[in-house]
């Protein structure tokens, strides 16, 4: 954990290298679970990477609020109902109702994901970062960063922090702050639990 000298907050970190991978029951792939909150055993919010090895349906989570974001690989394409959405490393995260179960086809070859997940109840978003963002956080929200393949510089108001490459990093914030992110290919998550 590093701790910022002015504010009081505190980024929790994890490298995604630390984490063991969890084979999926149907074989198709494998998940690294990076964080569960409040706790594992009832968790509000959920961040994982998974590898996804061949095509079949995701998991059904009723009550939930997914989004889903290519890391790298040549993609996957996703389809809901009779709607198909094409999704590449370079495409916005996909949020979708985790009750869909939809069916994910891939485009060619595995591909590495990383997914949030919410429970009914917590509002929140993922967007992907490629240069600077700027945002103003409020006391008690969830801010989460996950690197992807290059280092981050993050703000908490006046404090900065160098994340790793390949590594998550969250805090509930103490106190309403200015922030900002800098990340050649990171994502961004605020959720207001």
């Amino acid at each position: 954990m590093n701790k910022d000298t002015n504010t009081g907050a505190v980024w929790n970190q994890v490298r995604l290298d630390a984490v063991a991978a969890t084979p999926w029951r149907n074989g198709g792939g494998t998940t690294r679970e990076l964080l569960a909150w409040p706790a594992a055993a009832d968790w509000r919010v959920r961040m994982s990477v998974a590898a996804i090895a061949q095509d079949g349906p995701f998991s059904q989570f009723d009550d939930v609020k997914r989004w889903f974001a290519v890391l790298a690989g040549a993609g996957v394409r996703l389809q809901i109902g009779e709607v198909v959405h094409a999704l590449t490393a370079s495409s916005p995260p996909f949020g979708f109702d985790g009750a869909s179960a939809p069916n994910c086809e891939l485009v060619a070859g595995p591909t590495e994901d990383f997914n949030l997940m919410l429970k009914k109840g917590c509002v929140g978003h993922m967007e992907r970062v490629s240069g600077e963002l700027v945002s103003e956080g409020r006391a008690g929200d969830l801010i989460a960063i996950y690197t992807g393949e290059a280092d981050a510089v993050a703000w908490v108001g006046p404090d900065r922090t160098e994340l790793a490459a390949r590594t998550l990093a969250w805090q509930v914030l103490p106190a309403a702050a200015a922030l900002r992110l800098e990340s050649p290919n990171a994502l961004w998550m605020e959720i207001e639990p």
